[in-house]
């Protein structure tokens, strides 16, 4: 049996857990010899993404209600998210280790994602959009935020398309783990700052880029 503790062991040793699916109990761990990251306070946002961001009606919010945000990660035809990891995610949150941030587009809820956390290092595990650009808005701000925050190392586990789309990139696992070894010694807090208005940042972005 995977318990909390054991779990954020095994993120601090740069292995992670996964299920076969939805309607299988049993997990297995993962430590695959490429890593996807993302760069912290980098992420990259196309142009139209930019415009619109600009034309208003974006807005996010930090931990309203984690576990909604990890059924819309779940709410797809082949998911890894099985109850036992729903338990566990739901279990790292109230102690302060695993984080969401959903963004709604005129209010309606139009993407999110969640993840661990341990010092420095955020895990993103997982993301979903409900609305056209619902993940990559969740995307820039999750990247502001971290930087904001104190974080060194966004760790996406494995390189998507979408993700390389953004700056994601991949880097061997030694490399990744002497990264994570180093930011788990960091004192950085996911709640320590307020998220940005969108038009904070649009500027953050454009001002960087």
């Amino acid at each position: 049996m995977i318990g909390p503790a054991r779990l954020l062991d095994s993120y601090a040793r740069g292995v992670f857990p996964m299920a076969d699916s939805a309607e299988d109990d049993r997990l297995f761990w993962v430590d695959p010899p490429m890593r996807g990251v993302l760069p912290v306070g980098g992420v990259h946002a196309s142009r139209s993404l930019l415009r619109d961001l600009r034309r208003g009606g974006w807005t996010a919010h930090l931990d309203c209600d984690f576990d909604t945000i990890v059924e819309g990660c779940a709410a797809r035809e082949t998911t890894w998210i099985n109850e036992p990891l729903r338990q566990l995610y739901h279990q790292l949150h109230l102690s302060g280790h695993a984080h969401a941030i959903e963004v709604r587009r005129d209010g309606a809820l139009a993407g999110g994602i969640f993840g661990v956390t341990i010092g420095g290092a955020f895990f993103g595990e997982s993301m979903f959009s409900t609305r056209r650009n619902g993940s990559r808005m969740a995307l820039l701000w999750t990247s502001s935020h971290l930087k904001r925050c104190g974080f060194r190392l966004f760790d996406t586990q494995f390189l998507t398309p979408h993700l390389a789309s953004m700056g994601g990139y991949e880097i061997p696992r030694t490399r990744y783990q002497a990264l994570l070894r180093e930011a788990i010694t960091l004192s950085a807090d996911f709640r320590s700052h307020h998220l940005p208005g969108a038009d904070q940042l649009w500027q953050e972005i454009t001002q960087t880029s």
